[in-house]
């Protein structure tokens, strides 16, 4: 079987949406399925098989993403997707429209994967603009894009609910990425402190992901300001680079906690980010709109105890309470928690052999032996009325 991805967003761009594709893209090979991606070229990227760059230049208020000619695109995807059994689209700008229209071109069955709720991010990006309005926008255009596919795959249930109140009636397979276990193992924590001048026993908290407004660092920023009354030294590492990052760095300022928050910028995901998940004491995340959370996984698999809120879509990861605490959504209760997990080391270790076993049921190679059945089942009834419904849409 022959896909063809088609995104808006690839590596080198860090994010959610570049991960989940290079996770599917490698493990469906096992499947039996070949993947070819469609994407922007950021740069002077080498070559990989299966990859198709489109060039493209930086995006106004955005220079970490592109914008590619749409007719070069077109152009590129209905040459792809001749010898292709399927489309399936993973953002909803011009990459969707391009796959959308060879799909229907072809003759092709088309899907599409939502990964992010837009109506959540757009007032962070166009704050002159009201934000009912943005909101309401988001959520007729998600609307219209879904229902002119044949299936949509979401990864959580959160997501399949806000998008059936939305009035997406196509068939929603619930289908979260999963994560690649190999990768996340090892790591010298030992390392890592010692390059960032962090003694072997001074406690440490970690976020890692895009540095954006929606990702409520600000809010982890406050909790560590409160943690501190119990634990003096403890300090938070942010990796990841994004448009909030100047404005939580004076938030640091102003709460006297220059020194305190760490902002490490991006880390190479083969070697640095593992050492720096195996460096950290916990990790903690705030975000409220997040539709999976692949970070919480990944810091599970390197056996992390996590602190985090359980809304939107990491409530589907969470809900179990395994390698984890889930305070209320709250500074105070959050701060608590983190205090709770640094001083009580048997609960610190408890958490930690949970977390690493329960990451293994997310493994990469479960998942998607789950999307290789969905494309099947598509492409079984593709013929037939209301094609796209796929087995097993619960998370396991």
């Amino acid at each position: 079987m022959r896909v063809l991805m088609v995104s808006d967003v690839y590596f080198p761009r860090v994010n959610g949406v570049s991960t989940s594709i290079e996770t599917f893209r490698q493990a469906l090979a096992a499947e039996g399925v070949e993947v070819r991606l469609v994407a922007p070229r950021y740069a002077d990227e080498p070559e990989v098989e299966g990859v198709v760059r489109v060039p493209g230049r930086a995006v106004p208020r955005d220079p970490e993403d592109r914008l590619v000619s749409w007719t070069a695109l077109r152009t590129v995807v209905r040459r792809e997707a001749i010898d292709c059994d399927i489309v399936h689209i993973h953002t909803p700008f011009l990459a969707h429209y391009a796959g959308l229209s060879a799909a229907r071109r072809l003759g092709k069955p088309v899907i599409a994967t939502y990964h992010t709720l837009f109506e959540e991010y757009l007032h962070h990006y166009a704050p002159f603009l009201p934000a009912e309005w943005l909101r309401g926008l988001a959520r007729r255009l998600s609307r219209s894009q879904c229902n002119a596919l044949d299936a949509v795959v979401v990864p959580s249930m959160a997501m399949r609910e806000r998008l059936e109140q939305y009035g997406v009636s196509v068939p929603m397979n619930v289908l979260p990425t999963g994560i690649p276990m190999g990768r996340f193992t090892g790591g010298d924590g030992l390392r890592f402190r010692e390059r960032h001048g962090l003694s072997a026993e001074q406690p440490c908290v970690l976020f890692v992901g895009r540095v954006a407004f929606e990702k409520s660092i600000d809010f982890l920023i406050e909790s560590l300001s409160l943690a501190r009354r119990e634990v003096p030294n403890l300090i938070l590492l942010i990796t990841g680079e994004g448009p909030a990052k100047r404005a939580l760095q004076r938030q640091a300022e102003a709460l006297g906690l220059s020194e305190a928050v760490r902002f490490i910028g991006y880390l190479d995901r083969q070697h640095e980010l593992p050492d720096c998940y195996a460096a950290a004491d916990g990790f903690v995340f705030a975000s409220r709109t997040e539709t999976q959370g692949l970070v919480l996984l990944e810091a599970m698999a390197m056996g992390l105890p996590v602190v985090a809120l359980a809304a939107m879509g990491t409530r589907d990861i969470l809900s179990p309470g395994r390698g984890c605490l889930t305070p209320e959504d709250d500074v105070a209760a959050f701060a608590a928690a983190m205090v709770r997990l640094l001083c009580d080391p048997a609960l610190r270790g408890r958490l930690s052999q949970e977390a690493r076993d329960y990451a293994r049921e997310w493994a990469d190679d479960r998942l998607a032996a789950r999307l290789a059945e969905c494309y099947r089942r598509i492409l079984e009834t593709a013929d037939r009325p209301n094609p796209g419904a796929c087995p097993a849409s619960s998370r396991r």
